[in-house]
């Protein structure tokens, strides 16, 4: 077996369906976000302005979470010491904990490393628990989920995207006394789209199955406290099991779920990911206790958010470019094809100093790939104005067609 040319036609093929990742090397700079440095290609740092990041409310920079992680970090210094069960445990997690259960209205809430830990941790652990279990996944779901749902070996059904109509047909047709468990998103990231969870929560009801709300793309961002789409619905209470991440709109790092107080204590109890890995550094948790809390009382960012993301809809409509159908703060411009979004990407930051990255398969079918726009509440009018003009400039030189 030559090992190496095996590795290198693996590379070779991504690069030939135009769909080879390349990470750009950047510096934000703090406290003026959407600021950046770029230093790919250049001989020094040239400025950028950021449009796809997920720290989507700018929380990574905020002064109280600054503060927050300055003072943990001189109080108990930098990392946690061990797992949750073995030093690891400080008060910082115990606080957050508290305070994301608060968050969502519900008894407990269990802390991981990442929001893809805390999905494939806990589907994988629900699933072997359950004897006999059936996860129903819409089709649309995360890959931490679809891990998840492998990893546990039970048996999967999959149904096609927040359609409950065939959700129904699914559940009908299983045994009515197996264990069931539908697990679904709030908000869909690439689609900008929102599950009915009202609906999906009825159909639980009535088949008698617990639900799995990933709520990654929505908390901090929707509902009087930021508590997510489930908390703007009123339907938060009927959901048994809520996951989220800190990485996004809170701005710092870790995932979590939050359920009663039985779930929980079974998924820290035996779940692989979170009993042997080394807990978040107290100072991440500072920092994520310091952004909760300001988004729980603040709706300044979440509000001023929502208007850059209306403004800029309109701005890429109103200039006829491809604009996705979106009801959320995401603003996905349809490309269609990973060379050309590639491309446009390049012209952007070379050009234009402005930063997107393509999205392409496999996070998108083949044939959708997109450019994937995240416009926050530092975002201003003047910059998405230039960002409508240089995608027109380039949608022009590229020759490419504009939508009716």
């Amino acid at each position: 077996m030559d090992y190496s040319k095996v590795f290198n036609a693996a590379i070779d093929r991504l690069h030939e369906e135009g769909r080879y990742r390349v990470f750009i090397d950047i510096l934000r700079n703090k406290g003026a976000f959407p600021n950046a440095r770029c230093f790919a290609g250049h001989n020094g740092p040239k400025p950028i302005t950021v449009w796809c990041s997920n720290d989507y409310l700018g929380m990574g920079q905020h002064p109280k979470v600054i503060s927050a992680m300055e003072a943990a970090l001189h109080d108990v210094g930098a990392g946690s010491g061990g797992t949750r069960n073995i030093g690891g445990n400080t008060h910082y997690h115990v606080d957050l904990e508290g305070e994301l259960a608060d968050l969502h209205g519900k008894e407990s809430a269990l802390l991981f490393t990442s929001g893809y830990v805390s999905n494939e941790a806990t589907l994988a652990t629900l699933a072997k628990i359950l004897p006999g279990c059936i996860i129903y996944s819409d089709e649309l779901n995360h890959a931490s989920m679809i891990a998840g749902i492998r990893n546990s070996g039970c048996e999967k059904q999959v149904w096609r995207h927040n359609d409950l109509a065939h959700l129904e047909e699914l559940l009908a047709a299983s045994d009515p006394d197996a264990p069931k468990l539908i697990a679904f998103e709030s908000v869909y990231s690439m689609d900008a789209d929102i599950a009915p969870i009202a609906e999906i929560c009825d159909l639980a009801d009535k088949y008698n199955a617990i639900t799995y709300c990933d709520e990654v793309h929505a908390v901090g961002m929707y509902g009087a406290r930021g508590g997510g789409i489930s908390e703007r619905d009123e339907v938060s209470d009927r959901i048994t099991i809520i996951e989220g991440t800190l990485g996004k709109a809170f701005g710092v790092m870790g995932g979590y779920i939050a359920a009663d107080r039985v779930i929980v204590d079974v998924i820290r109890s035996y779940a692989p990911g979170f009993i042997f890995t080394t807990s978040l550094s107290p100072v991440l948790v500072a920092g994520v206790l310091a952004s909760v809390r300001h988004l729980k009382a603040s709706s300044e960012e979440r509000e001023a958010q929502q208007a850059s993301a209306a403004f800029l809809k309109k701005s890429f409509a109103d200039a006829g470019l491809p604009v996705m159908d979106s009801v959320t703060h995401i603003v996905p411009l349809m490309i269609g094809d990973p060379v050309k979004a590639k491309r446009i990407s390049d012209i952007l930051l070379a050009e234009y100093g402005v930063y997107v990255q393509p999205i392409n398969f496999p996070t998108v079918p083949r044939g959708t790939e997109r450019l994937r726009f995240t416009p926050g509440p530092t975002h201003t009018e003047a910059m998405m104005t230039e960002l409508t003009s240089a995608l027109c400039e380039i949608w022009e030189r590229m020759e490419l067609r504009k939508a009716a």
